[in-house]
């Protein structure tokens, strides 16, 4: 497991007991069906014995409190409200974060849990077996020597490898001391999504917009999180969870990851033949405006994925326990903080 390199000891919380370009949260939305979800919650509200429809808001503050009560931090809203003031509408008041750090980070574990099973199920779904990977008959570990490109499945191989990391970093910051402690064991993807190479892309691109998009708004929320709470100590003297120092440092590994997530988008590009796969001169929030709290956060993007009527399930450990058969491993830690 990697280790956070900082100028102090970092606490942890207690242990958790397109191709043209396109928005990926449209996509999701789309590809996963969500009137799926609205439906339940709509029966779950008639059962409740209330007749209204669900607007997009509470849809979100719904999806948010399942997601809540599924990663164990039901309860830290009320613990942190004077960092989360703005939650309920998702929206940012002046100089009040919407998130806090300890909800970043449990996104972003999640996100990262996904995308784990997502690229492990690539290398080993019908898809590997597309010509631009391990071609006909081939597997990752054994590509048809006629009729595939291994460098191809070298990124797919590389970026579960790298995934996989990442989650092991934040997982260390929540103090999970396992993948069997994290908040989902389960993924959701649509049926099909790896049986075909324009399903997996599709949704490759469509998942890593928004991992870059996410991480993008982390960088951003931890730099706002450190003047907040620089601010806060100087007018009353309180200490935080994390110090100033910490929460900059956050933002910098943010940032790191986000660099790699960026990489993976384009090699995705390069495996389906789309060019240029560098095709954009600036990464984007896309669509997103938070990572945890709000209608258009990244928890509300990943909630389908979360959700059984999406499609197929496919277990974490499953994933976790056969990677090393078809990874590779590449090379780097979290950066130095500066």
């Amino acid at each position: 497991m990697n280790s956070v390199a900082t100028k102090g000891p970092l606490p942890h919380p207690p242990a958790a007991p397109k191709k043209p370009e396109f928005s990926s949260i449209r996509f999701l939305r789309t590809t996963v069906h969500p009137v799926a979800h609205a439906e339940k919650w709509r029966e779950r509200t008639k059962e409740n014995g209330s007749k209204n429809m669900l607007n997009p808001e509470e849809t979100s503050r719904l999806h948010r409190r399942a997601f809540l009560k599924a990663s164990k931090l039901v309860g830290l809203g009320a613990a942190t409200a004077t960092l989360v003031a703005a939650q309920n509408a998702g929206t940012r008041a002046s100089g009040t974060p919407v998130d806090n750090a300890d909800q970043i980070f449990t996104a972003a574990l999640v996100a990262e849990d996904l995308a784990t099973t997502f690229y492990y199920q690539g290398l080993i779904g019908p898809v590997i077996m597309d010509p631009n990977l391990a071609g006909p008959g081939g597997t990752a570990t054994n590509p048809n020597p006629a009729n595939s490109n291994p460098g191809n499945i070298a990124y797919l191989q590389a970026a579960l490898y790298q995934e996989i990391q990442h989650a092991n970093l934040l997982r260390g910051l929540l103090g999970i001391g396992s993948p069997s402690g994290d908040p989902y064991q389960t993924f959701y993807f649509p049926t099909g999504s790896f049986d075909t190479l324009t399903a997996f892309i599709n949704l490759l691109e469509a998942l890593e917009n928004a991992f870059i998009g996410a991480y993008t708004i982390a960088t951003f929320e931890f730099a706002q999180l450190a003047a907040f709470v620089t601010g806060v100590q100087a007018r009353t003297g309180r200490t935080g969870k994390y110090t100033p120092d910490q929460l900059e440092y956050f933002g910098e590994v943010a940032a790191s990851i986000l660099g790699v997530e960026a990489e993976h988008r384009a090699l995705g590009r390069v495996i389906s033949n789309a060019n240029p796969a560098n095709n954009l001169n600036y990464e984007s929030t896309d669509g997103l405006t938070s990572v945890y709290n709000g209608p258009n956060s990244a928890v509300v993007a990943l909630t389908p994925f979360l959700t059984s009527s999406t499609g197929p399930a496919y277990s974490l450990a499953g994933a976790l326990s056969a990677a090393p058969s078809v990874y590779i491993a590449t090379s780097g830690n979290p950066p130095t903080q500066m």
